[in-house]
């Protein structure tokens, strides 16, 4: 797994409507409940900076653990096409948690959502409904990037969004938990 990520967060008007091309077109990977708890450590908020450009998440995705650290690179216009991302199975939750606790490192928001995955050409799609903020579309890139810029993949994941009829889009740049916060 590279340690590079390049992806979008779309709020999308018609879910159906992608949801349909995809049923069509795209090989469905599978269906999961996760749900994401967000942690802060008390010597660095990372919520205290605007935009966050920093997560630390544990996620229980039914059942299955892992613990996750994302830095996002923001552009001048506040932007951002990726970010570094470091990631691994956990074997024991509740010995992490006490870990945190121990550290000082607190809980901030917990993030629900039913996804469900397909991978289309050169994309990992995940339609996510997630409690409290509605449908939203997250697409990674898998491909290589040869020598296309993280700005151009995501251009074009845009461009394959509006190909599907969903309706109006509208980025998230800062994440679910930032929204529920």
């Amino acid at each position: 797994m590279s340690d590079k990520e390049i992806e979008i967060k779309v709020q999308i008007q018609n879910c159906e409507n992608l949801i349909s091309f995809l049923k069509k077109n795209a090989r469905l990977l599978g269906k999961q409940h996760q749900v994401d708890t967000y942690f802060s450590p008390a010597h660095r908020n990372f919520v205290g900076i605007k935009p966050v450009k920093e997560w630390l998440r544990l996620r229980d995705s039914d059942g299955k653990f892992s613990i996750n650290y994302k830095n996002w690179h923001y552009e001048k216009d506040g932007k951002s096409h990726f970010c570094d991302e470091y990631e691994t199975p956990l074997d024991n939750k509740k010995q992490l948690e006490k870990i945190f606790k121990a550290l000082d490192i607190k809980e901030i928001v917990k993030v629900d959502k039913i996804r469900t995955i397909y991978l289309y050409k050169n994309y990992e799609i995940a339609i996510d409904s997630v409690k409290q903020l509605g449908c939203f579309v997250e697409i990674e890139y898998k491909g290589k990037r040869g020598k296309s810029t993280p700005a151009q993949i995501t251009s074009e994941m845009i461009s394959f969004l509006e190909t599907t009829n969903c309706g109006q889009t509208t980025r998230n740049f800062l994440g679910y938990p930032y929204l529920l916060l």
